[in-house]
């Protein structure tokens, strides 16, 4: 089974938008283990559990109108602007992911947000620093955080798309959204059972070569944050809408349990 079978792993937060803007590459360098927490459930969405807050900084329009949403990440344009009352400047430059876009120019990636963005995102979901010891570190590691688990993510879905290896070998990523108030159903089996419920939950849908797959990504507290900026349980797979799901599903939860009952190595999960 090795690498093609692995369901989920640690990771965290995921947002990518496209951006013709300033883009950096990511650093390399460690880090020592953090106390500090991101936001509970991606800001980088659109969401209905607050109002929209206008500032002087974006466009002073009453209510977004759908159609300024774009329908490939559930965001508005992107705000590069710092807030009025913004108590320090952060950068607007923007890394480029590894997740490859199943929509535009051919060998286009997926773009991460800025901390600029990430600040002004998180001040339409109704956060407001002044209620938090907040510094230009905090964003950066937080930025930091956000870009490494969705690396780590897009490689867990690469894992079950290595099941369809033969008949996609480039799978993309066509679009996702946040559904952190819809908790999946396996979310819910697990919490009759008396676990936690995830923070958040996103989707994404994979361009397999023509096709698109849903995947379901659920995620769970975990705790500290280590020397790669994880910080999250993700739980991944695709979703139970179609046949070729629910049987890589079951070819995966067989052999997981086939390797497991003969005691033999095997990359698991640490969300069941």
């Amino acid at each position: 089974m090795g690498n093609a079978l692995t369901a989920a792993s640690m990771s965290v937060a995921d947002v990518m938008t496209p951006s013709s803007q300033q883009i950096t590459k990511p650093d390399s360098h460690g880090m020592k283990e953090k106390q500090m927490k991101p936001p509970l459930e991606c800001p980088m969405h659109k969401s209905d559990q607050f109002n929209t807050i206008n500032y002087t900084s974006e466009c002073p329009i009453d209510k977004m109108d759908e159609s300024e949403i774009n329908p490939l990440n559930m965001m508005p344009p992107a705000n590069q602007q710092p807030a009025p009352d913004q108590p320090f400047p952060l950068p607007i430059s923007r890394q480029v992911s590894s997740i490859p876009k199943a929509t535009g120019e051919e060998g286009e990636f997926w773009v991460y947000p800025s901390q600029q963005m990430f600040w002004n995102a998180m001040l339409r979901k109704g956060w407001r620093w002044k209620n938090d010891d907040i510094s230009q570190k905090d964003m950066d590691d937080i930025i930091k955080i956000h870009n490494a688990n969705n690396e780590q993510a897009w490689q867990e879905v690469l894992k079950w798309e290595a099941l369809h290896a033969r008949e996609c070998g480039n799978p993309k990523l066509r679009s996702f959204g946040g559904k952190a108030s819809k908790y999946s159903p396996r979310a819910r089996i697990r919490y009759w059972m008396g676990y936690e419920l995830p923070f958040d939950r996103h989707d994404w849908i994979i361009d397999r070569c023509g096709k698109d797959v849903r995947y379901i990504i659920d995620y769970y507290d975990g705790g500290k944050i280590n020397e790669k900026y994880m910080f999250a349980l993700l739980d991944v797979r695709p979703a139970m809408d179609s046949w070729d799901n629910i049987w890589d599903r079951m070819k995966v939860a067989w052999w997981r349990w086939k390797y497991q009952s003969n005691n033999e190595p095997m990359s698991t999960a640490t969300v069941h």
